[in-house]
């Protein structure tokens, strides 16, 4: 048996690991899957984490969302021929998929495998996967799937609000990124909340600028209701800008 962490940065999995550990709950490996699009302070808070919990170790895999993004090309399909996967949406979430498949291709890598427990080779062992979801998102541990994961936030009850303070007690604050924002995911995510879009095209230009040289890679719209360009619009005018 092999007890994985699976590693966002988030204050939820931030909480899960640092609980994990004050139980001496075993943990075999913790993963983090960096997409190469996380904010300035998540990467400076993963550090922090790895200083925290040393000796432990995480182990940091990249995906080339670069490629994958804009110049992969499709070789199946209705969309065969295009170049890209472009921007995410709620139907085409591949960039989950590919944190996915990294963190199966490291576990497989250590001689784990994930989703054949048990079944006769001998490199095969069973594996415990850790998430990071919180008690009032339990909804979301109820979606089928092979692998064998546990929750254990959810078994202590701890919700969101609690994650984070219980972080911001050990002394994890992201450098204030929470206090503007309750999810802090990629910066180039669509599916984030127009405030938080808001503030970084009229707080953080330099990460609003690379949203702007991807977009030009995109065969698909940044989200149904709003082009990047229909944003900078919609914010110009809201500072008065014409």
């Amino acid at each position: 048996m092999k007890y994985i962490v699976s590693f966002s940065g988030g204050k939820d999995s931030t909480a899960m690991l640092l609980l994990m550990i004050e139980k001496n709950m075993v943990i075999d490996k913790i993963i983090n899957v960096d997409t190469t699009k996380e904010y300035p302070e998540m990467y400076d808070h993963i550090e922090k984490v790895k200083k925290y919990i040393y000796p432990l170790k995480i182990i940091t895999v990249k995906i080339d969302f670069d490629y994958w993004f804009g110049e992969h090309v499709k070789t199946r399909g209705k969309n065969k021929g295009k170049v890209g996967y472009g921007w995410c949406d709620f139907k085409n979430r591949w960039c989950t998929a590919l944190k996915h498949e990294a963190i199966s291709k490291t576990m497989k890598s250590q001689n784990y495998n994930p989703r054949e427990r048990g079944v006769g080779k001998s490199n095969n062992v069973d594996i415990v996967e850790y998430h990071g979801i919180a008690f009032d998102e339990i909804k979301r541990t109820k979606i089928k799937d092979r692998r064998n994961i546990k929750y254990p936030l959810v078994e202590w009850n701890m919700t969101e609000k609690e994650a984070l303070k219980y972080c911001y007690s050990k002394g994890f604050d992201w450098d204030g990124l929470y206090e503007i924002t309750p999810r802090v995911s990629c910066y180039v995510c669509p599916m984030q909340r127009i405030g938080m879009l808001r503030y970084l095209y009229n707080q953080r230009p330099k990460l609003w600028a690379e949203m702007i040289k991807m977009d030009k890679k995109s065969f698909r719209k940044y989200r149904p209701d709003y082009s990047l360009k229909e944003l900078e619009t919609k914010f110009n005018k809201e500072n008065n800008i014409k």
